[in-house]
């Protein structure tokens, strides 16, 4: 499997803090981050920063730290009708500190979602569709403004293929979907992202990889949306796609050109839900056990899944959705179980991640201080002796390093 776009080849030409070339010297170069985005669902971020006196709270410490060991790249929620259940009560200070909490420890943020029909704020419903629209981008301004430089990457806009014709139940978005059109609202709710945020990365997402959803974007950027990226879910309660749907999806939506993210990803440890159920929102059960089959199941998939995914040149990151067993349908999809105690899927991508896929090595220098060195794209530390710098490494160009 071919993954050589995901290295470098550099000269590096090391000095001194007076700029004289290193001669024949060992230098250890050491990655510290991954320029690819290996996430996950960072939701358990906000009860850590927020909830230090709770009894569980070590618990969740435990799962934090476990969760740093292998991402670089977490999802935080801003479901507005949590986020905002009533107009005015904006929940911004949780989200701000485990957003900073996840930067400080040098973890790429992502905001999810800015625009979605369910978990939708009920107050709008008060409202007519003019004022609808008119609330939703100023939700947009305030929150893409108000993070800006701490998130700067978002689900613009979540489930647009079903958004139109949702009936399960009344939601103002739905509304104004109908009025605008599936194309008219992206374009509306991006340019207000775009405007707040120019140099924003900004997905559209989606669990629909059928041709509706290339259609959709394919309006999309016939009317001029500023799409950064393609958002696919890939939540699989019901069994692993394969490499054969794998491969199929990444053809299909490759031909736009743009940096395809695998946003949601679910891939779980216990009985799969039968085919029979349409909405998995519609599987119910008190119990769904992690086994030791599904376990060795769920990280032979990861490990497959991830493997395909790293060696497609537009794939740019992976975020799995649940961290720890029993979150989203209470389903047994996380990389630790409800315990904390690691699956086997744990390990498996720590090793892909933080040793094959990984960089630690040592060079020497000729008699003019250049020295050769290949690895994995990403952020390095240099060092001699004591002395450092720090430099990202993303392509085959010679670099000056001036160690200080």
């Amino acid at each position: 499997m071919n993954i050589s776009h995901r290295k470098f080849n550099k000269t590096l030409r090391i000095t001194d803090a007076n700029g004289q070339p290193l001669a024949n010297t060992q230098v250890k170069v050491d990655m510290t981050n991954h320029e690819f985005l290996f996430g996950c669902g960072a939701f358990e971020t906000i009860p850590y920063v927020m909830a230090q006196n709770e009894p569980w709270h070590e618990h969740v410490a435990k799962n934090v730290e476990s969760w740093l060991e292998v991402f670089n790249y977490g999802t935080l929620p801003f479901y507005w009708g949590q986020y905002e259940p009533t107009e005015g009560d904006v929940k911004w200070e949780s989200r701000m500190k485990a957003a900073e909490f996840l930067k400080s420890k040098n973890v790429a943020v992502k905001g999810h979602p800015l625009c979605w029909h369910t978990v939708c704020a009920d107050w709008l419903m008060q409202y007519d569709n003019e004022t609808i629209l008119k609330k939703q981008l100023e939700r947009i301004d305030r929150d893409v403004t108000q993070f800006k430089g701490t998130i700067d990457m978002w689900d613009v806009i979540n489930e647009v293929v079903i958004m139109p014709i949702f009936d399960k139940y009344d939601n103002g978005i739905t509304r104004i979907c109908k009025d605008k059109g599936r194309v008219g609202l992206v374009k509306e709710v991006f340019a207000k992202a775009k405007e707040c945020n120019p140099d924003g990365t900004f997905l559209i997402n989606d669990f629909n990889t059928s041709t509706n959803y290339e259609i959709l974007i394919d309006g999309c950027l016939n009317a001029g949306v500023p799409i950064t990226a393609i958002g696919i879910q890939s939540h699989q309660h019901q069994g692993f796609w394969g490499v054969d749907k794998l491969h199929e999806v990444l053809e299909r939506f490759d031909h736009f050109g743009l940096p395809i993210h695998f946003t949601e990803n679910t891939l779980v440890s216990g009985t799969l839900i039968p085919e029979y159920i349409e909405d998995l929102n519609d599987w119910q059960v008190e119990e769904w056990p992690s086994t030791p089959e599904g376990e060795e199941r769920q990280a032979n998939e990861i490990e497959t899944m991830y493997r395909e995914l790293f060696a497609h040149p537009l794939v740019e990151a992976i975020t799995t959705w649940d961290f720890s067993d029993g979150a989203w349908l209470g389903a047994p999809s996380g990389f630790v179980r409800k315990d904390g105690s690691r699956k086997p899927s744990f390990e498996r991508l720590k090793k892909m991640v933080k040793e094959e896929w990984w960089t630690n090595t040592t060079v020497t220098t000729d008699e003019n201080g250049f020295a050769t060195v290949e690895g994995f794209k990403g952020d390095y530390k240099i060092s001699v002796d004591g002395k450092v710098a720090t430099a990202k490494f993303v392509n085959d160009d010679q670099a000056d390093i001036c160690l200080k």
